[in-house]
């Protein structure tokens, strides 16, 4: 997460959380390139032919975060986090739409790359995904945590270790747990 530093972000966000409306514009261009290149990221693991475009992907995302009134922005991480989470439910309900649409003819396919590094090439679904995110929840939200910023945010471990107050060891632990748990358990819904 390279343009604009984190200082000059981090305080943005706390000008637009006093109520500063300029704050906010001129934070949108400080963040907007990188929410985009997340976005594309993400969209590139999805299947051919998807109709979700990362362009109105970050400004759906944008958009949700703006209308956020009790959030206290810590800092640059922080806000990538939050806008991390807002990218999964968009996803998450753009699938849904798209499964209702078509009468159980399949969800949205998304590759789990080197990101997850389960399999090369191996395509799985959102809404599987997410229901295993939700039961990864339920037993170590923490891990769940990581797990979205990881892999619906694109962050590092470094990156994700900031916004969680985590040492970057403990990310990978339970990085690393996290993915074997939702392998297992993808696994097992899909057999």
């Amino acid at each position: 997460m390279s343009p604009g530093s984190g200082s000059d972000v981090t305080q943005l966000l706390v000008n637009w959380g006093n109520g500063d409306q300029q704050a906010l514009e001129d934070l949108l261009p400080l963040v907007y390139d990188e929410l985009r290149r997340l976005a594309g990221a993400y969209l590139r693991r999805e299947r051919s032919g998807h109709t979700l475009q990362s362009t109105a992907l970050v400004h759906e995302a944008f958009l949700k975060l703006v209308q956020q009134r009790d959030v206290h922005w810590r800092n640059r991480a922080h806000f990538f986090g939050i806008a991390a989470q807002r990218i999964r439910r968009i996803l998450v309900d753009h699938a849904r739409m798209g499964l209702a649409e078509k009468r159980g003819s399949g969800g949205i396919k998304v590759e789990l790359n080197d990101v997850m590094a389960i399999a090369s090439q191996r395509e799985i679904d959102v809404l599987e995904l997410d229901a295993a995110l939700a039961k990864l929840t339920q037993m170590d939200e923490r891990q769940s945590r990581i797990v979205e910023l990881r892999f619906f945010a694109g962050m590092s471990v470094e990156e994700t270790a900031e916004v969680m107050q985590l040492s970057p060891a403990t990310v990978k632990r339970e990085w690393s747990s996290a993915k074997a748990w939702l392998f297992r358990e993808m696994s097992r819904s899909s057999a």
